[in-house]
């Protein structure tokens, strides 16, 4: 097994690590860039920007769609003759958020009176959508799992709530000492009905500076096989692989964002747990949900605009 430094070679020659440390795939205006190219495969990217008080950034979306989702503080985002005031949130621990996606041969001018840091999620794509904007008041917030396997997603793009060509998102949050994309399970084959083929980003922030591990086995000979210690800002790209767990220090909240994209026709998230480990799932019925769930709940149509103060999943 190779820790921390597993790499595969890139399209364009270059020998990429598939855990991406902070700072280390950095380009232009973007803290994180990655692209299909970087990442040697063929449809998900993932991009991380940050902008000052003031700020402003111009998106060419090409050949992908792309949601324009605030990690940290608002923006306003200008797409299509559409103009969507993102209220956004402190932070990835304080609440659910707006969002924006920007379909593709668009451009889209991003801009932050207060600065902050947006994550633009994307996926290479055949069919130009509208241009739309997310209500946080309507993204489903689930609890999965149970017990130390408890987590909550933010289920804001996927497959079956927001309507994209290729682009498939979520946002997961694990309490302290919790393990989550646990069982391990893959999607790196196209078996109707059973799985489905899609490339995966994980994007962490870890909650305190703390600290997390994330494990990916392989499922072919020669396959991805990662064992990382992923801090605020890593990236762990899986192109193949049983992927899980994802595990969080004790006392520490650690948050990934999730982005997918495949060639199948439909787009679907159908995984295969790992044959030795899925049998867990069977003890979750007997088991609480921890009680620390959810970390903040999406706020309700009538709330106040204000939620940065709101605690819940």
């Amino acid at each position: 097994m190779t820790t921390d430094t597993d790499t595969d070679q890139g399209l364009d020659g270059e020998f990429l690590e598939r855990h991406v440390r902070a700072g280390s795939a950095a380009s232009g205006p973007y803290a994180l860039d990655i692209d299909p190219r970087r990442a040697g495969w063929l449809h998900s990217a993932l991009r991380v920007l940050d902008l000052p008080p003031g700020g402003t950034h111009t998106l060419d979306s090409g050949d992908s769609e792309w949601i324009v989702l605030p990690l940290s503080g608002g923006c306003t985002v200008h797409t299509q003759g559409e103009i969507f005031e993102l209220l956004g949130r402190e932070s990835v621990f304080s609440s659910v958020t707006d969002f924006a996606y920007v379909p593709r041969d668009a451009h889209a001018q991003i801009a932050s009176g207060a600065g902050g840091r947006f994550a633009l999620a994307g996926a290479k794509c055949e069919r130009q959508l509208p241009a739309r904007y997310g209500s946080a008041p309507e993204v489903p917030v689930e609890l999965r799992g149970s017990g130390n396997c408890s987590r909550q997603v933010n289920n804001f793009a996927a497959a079956d709530t927001f309507d994209c060509d290729r682009l498939i998102a979520v946002e997961v949050l694990t309490p302290g000492g919790n393990w989550s994309s646990y069982p391990p399970h893959k999607h790196d084959e196209d078996h109707p009905g059973v799985e489905s083929e899609l490339e995966e980003i994980y994007y962490f922030e870890i909650e305190g500076d703390g600290l997390g591990y994330h494990r990916v086995l392989p499922s072919r000979p020669g396959g991805t096989d990662v064992l990382a210690e992923v801090r605020t800002g890593d990236t762990v790209l899986i192109p193949d692989g049983w992927h899980g767990p994802s595990i969080a220090a004790p006392g520490r909240t650690m948050y990934y964002l999730n982005v997918m994209a495949g060639p199948g026709e439909t787009r679907q998230w159908l995984i295969r747990d790992h044959p030795d480990h899925g049998w867990i799932r069977d003890t979750w019925p007997g088991q609480a949900v921890d009680p620390r769930l959810p970390v903040y709940r999406a706020p309700r149509p009538d709330d106040r605009p204000d939620t940065d103060e709101e605690t819940h999943r």
